[in-house]
């Protein structure tokens, strides 16, 4: 494992401890040429899935999409990196319980919706934003009423 500082190779791990839900490992570690101490993740691999697009188009399962689109709507906002990490593991672990190897678009932006709403409503209204598609200030400004009335941006 390289050092994220130094990017040196030799790292000694302090602690390990199995992750929320028993499906990952996190490992405190140590560089052993600069002393930064940092955790990395391990969790398992999820081969075989497939987006189901609207069109009926079919791809390949890629949380790096997932990840970016949390990242984006997370960016500066007071979230703990771990809490993005965590909650991009729960929504792809709750994707794959609930279809199996084969995931519609739509549950996808919908399980990253109800994440973020309970994390951040900021960071849920821009998601909401692009995922919904706003065509003007109105349509944000009544997805946002709906939001203070405790509900769901539709």
């Amino acid at each position: 494992m390289f050092c994220p500082r130094c990017n040196h190779e030799d790292t000694k791990v302090l602690e390990t401890r199995l992750g929320k839900g028993n499906h990952s490992i996190r490992r405190r570690r140590e560089c052993l040429a600069c002393d930064h101490r940092f955790s990395t993740i391990e969790e398992i691999v999820r081969e075989g899935m497939v987006v189901v697009k609207r069109n009926g188009a079919r791809e390949e399962f890629d949380i790096g999409k997932i990840a970016s689109g949390v990242r984006k709507a997370t960016d500066k906002r007071p979230i703990e990196l771990e809490r993005i990490n965590l909650m991009i593991s729960e929504i792809v672990e709750n994707l794959q319980v609930k279809f199996g190897d084969e995931v519609p678009s739509s549950a996808i932006g919908e399980e990253i919706m109800a994440r973020l709403q309970a994390v951040d409503q900021i960071a849920y209204v821009r998601f909401a934003s692009v995922y919904r598609e706003f065509r003007d200030i109105d349509e944000l400004a009544k997805a946002i009423d709906q939001l203070r009335k405790g509900g769901k941006i539709k």
